[in-house]
């Protein structure tokens, strides 16, 4: 993936996770809050992050324990269907911070080693601070409920929350046209 799409798209995400939160509203409430238990959700979202990780598996070398592939396939296969029947709760958060972890690594990877473009570091930054985000959150799920109670306690911090996600996200757009 080029510098270039990876500012881009991520620019994109933020300004699409942003926006919402910025309009507020009792449905967009009920939405959030329904997201973090919600099974349809824990499908596509869990689902792509294992099924993502499994592909990442079936890529290894031998020098990545490439001889046991198949035995984690079938470790890392059967434990994420355990997911969903023994771990249910928060799975759609569980999933969301996989993925985000997951993303992390081709939106680095467009940007190393280029050192000609200072400008790289305004995507680099948002991605470990997403990084942390998404260690937090995959291992204290209700930590994202309790950040989204904390959030519409007042609706002035989910407009400046949902404000701050948008703005990074044109800062970003902008910074992809300057490479």
């Amino acid at each position: 993936m080029s510098l270039f799409l990876a500012t881009l798209l991520t620019g994109l995400v933020l300004i699409l996770w942003g926006l919402p939160f910025f309009k507020g509203g009792t449905g967009v409430r009920t939405r959030a809050f329904s997201l973090l238990r919600s099974k349809p959700a824990a499908m596509v979202l869990f689902g792509g992050a294992a099924l993502w990780f499994l592909y990442h598996v079936t890529q290894l070398g031998k020098a990545d324990f490439g001889d046991y592939k198949m035995i984690m396939l079938v470790v890392f296969g059967a434990s994420a269907l355990g997911a969903f029947v023994y771990t249910p709760d928060f799975l759609a958060v569980r999933g969301l911070a996989g993925l985000m972890l997951l993303s992390a690594s081709p939106l680095l990877g467009s940007a190393y080693m280029q050192y000609d473009e200072p400008q790289r570091l305004v995507l680099v930054s948002i991605v470990y601070v997403l990084i942390i985000a998404a260690m937090f959150i995959g291992t204290m799920p209700y930590l994202m409920r309790d950040l989204f109670e904390w959030l519409w306690a007042k609706p002035k911090r989910l407009k400046l929350f949902g404000g701050a996600f948008m703005g990074y996200g044109a800062l970003l757009v902008i910074v992809s046209f300057t490479y």
